[in-house]
Order: C-alpha cells, then sequence, then structure tokens
C-alpha cells in the first residue's frame, strides 16, 4: 500500500508552517509510522534546525533531484526516532534547480517505502509552491488568525483545490485572551472566511519558540498546551475522531472588517 504524500502550505510566511511539519512529522513518528519530511524551500533551509539536526546533513534536495546521489543518502535519520527521516534543502541552489515532475516522481518513490511524506512548502506561489504541491496527494494549510495570512491562505486555498481539492486546516498561535476580547480573529470567523476542514488550533505558547530553539519540537512535551496540540492533529490525521477545543470569543471581528479585507 502507497504511503500518503502531504505539503504543508500556507499563504504567507511567518506563521508556523515548518514547526508544524517538523512537529506532525514527528508527532506521526512516534505513533509506529514510518515518515520522511522534505524540506522544500531551497535557498532558505530551516527544517534541519528545527528538528536538531542540522550538523548531519550531508547532501540535500537537490543532490538527489539531480542525481548527484539516491534518496536514500540525502535521508538524515533522526536521533530520538528510528522512524522519522529528512531530506533537507539545499542552502546555495534558487528554486529553479528543481522542477515539478522531478518532485512528482521523488515522492512516487518514497512512498512506496514511507507512510507519509510531509513536504515543508516555501511560501508564496511561485516555482516552489509548484513543486511542493506537484509531489502531493493532499494539503494542509497553516494560518495565524489574523486579517493578512488568513486572506492569503483564501487565495492558496483555491490554487489547491484545482489539483488536491480541499486542504485541511491548521489555525496556529491562537491567542485565548485576544480572542475573548474581540482583537483577533476567533475559530469561526476564520471557518467563515476559509469554509474547509479544521484539522486542529494550536495556542499561542513561548514552548514552541523555546523547542525550536533547541532543536527539539514542542510534541515532544506532552506537558504544554501547543505539544499537546499537535499531538491531537496526529491522532486525527491518524483516523481519531476527537474533538476541537472551541476557543472562541465574542467574535465580530471579521465583521467589522470584512468590507474592507474580504469584500464582504
Amino acid at each position: 500500500m502507497s504511503g500518503r504524500a502531504i505539503v504543508v502550505t500556507s499563504g504567507k510566511g511567518g506563521v508556523g508552517k515548518t514547526t508544524a511539519t517538523a512537529n506532525i512529522g514527528l508527532g506521526l513518528a512516534s505513533h509506529d509510522r514510518k515518515v520522511v519530511v522534505i524540506d522544500g524551500d531551497t535557498g532558505l533551509r530551516n527544517l534541519d534546525l528545527i528538528l536538531g539536526v542540522e550538523n548531519r546533513v550531508v547532501y540535500n534536495l537537490v543532490d538527489v533531484v539531480s542525481g548527484r546521489c539516491q534518496p536514500r543518502q540525502a535521508l538524515v535519520k533522526d536521533k530520538r526516532i528510528s522512524n522519522l527521516f529528512l531530506i533537507p534543502a539545499s542552502q546555495v541552489d534558487q528554486k529553479e534547480a528543481i522542477s515539478a515532475d522531478q518532485m512528482r516522481e521523488l515522492s512516487a518513490q518514497l512512498k512506496e517505502e514511507f507512510d507519509f511524506v510531509l513536504i515543508d512548502c516555501p511560501a508564496g506561489i511561485e516555482q516552489g509552491f509548484r513543486n511542493a504541491v506537484a509531489a502531493a496527494d493532499e494539503a494542509i494549510i497553516v494560518t495565524t488568525p489574523d486579517v493578512s495570512p488568513v486572506r492569503d491562505a483564501d487565495r492558496v486555498i483555491g490554487l489547491l483545490q484545482s489539483s488536491l481539492g480541499d486542504p485541511q486546516l491548521i489555525i496556529n498561535r491562537m491567542s485565548i485572551d485576544m480572542v475573548r476580547r474581540g482583537d483577533m480573529l476567533d475559530r469561526q470567523d476564520v471557518l467563515d472566511i476559509l469554509a474547509i476542514k479544521l484539522l486542529g488550533i494550536v495556542p499561542e505558547d513561548q514552548a514552541v519558540i523555546i523547542a525550536g530553539n533547541k532543536g527539539s519540537p514542542v510534541v515532544l512535551n506532552g506537558d504544554s498546551p501547543s505539544g499537546k496540540a499537535y499531538e491531537r492533529i496526529v491522532r486525527r490525521m491518524l483516523g481519531e475522531e476527537i474533538p476541537i477545543p472551541e476557543l472562541n470569543g465574542r467574535g465580530g471581528l471579521v465583521r467589522r472588517l470584512g468590507k474592507i479585507f474580504f469584500g464582504s
């Protein structure tokens, strides 16, 4: 049985997409799935840092697709969980060094060996985005509950729907206090705008920053709110029915801003 290739993307950079990829990959691997995460952001490699394997990178994604090495030579094995692997991005090549056809072929190969192929997609909708989407069977879109990232996410969803169908949504860095004050889009605001299935909500949590700096994804910290949120996301991806916390406030922010930002 072939594995699942999932692109993790966003409409805007800085919303926590790479952190989400690392945590989901590590979480899936901790549930006895064989997982490879691919850093698709050529020229801006970061996934190796978040996973804490930056000192063991030898080959990269461009080396693989150009034939300079076999895929297995580029795989960096996680030190904590034996069935998690990384194919890092190149730090020196341009995004045009990889084609959509090359990514599609590599994904097909990896799905024969791995249960999950997670592709960390670069922000924007240029060549790197097209490459990552071409390699995927399904998509997860990450956004923060802020007007600009949500509007950009809406545009990306339209592009994804033509090739991968409806993506699933992770709302990241949600502040309960800001939602309650009506200063941040709440869960229902975001869902009303994007109209896709919600996979999970990750609360604002300093533990994410600390974990990223240490190269130890927060999903390993079962006591942190964000770690628990990622664990629930992973279990939903594996088919479990787990309720999503409401984290709703008074709402109304989208109604106050909608005519300006969303044309409603």
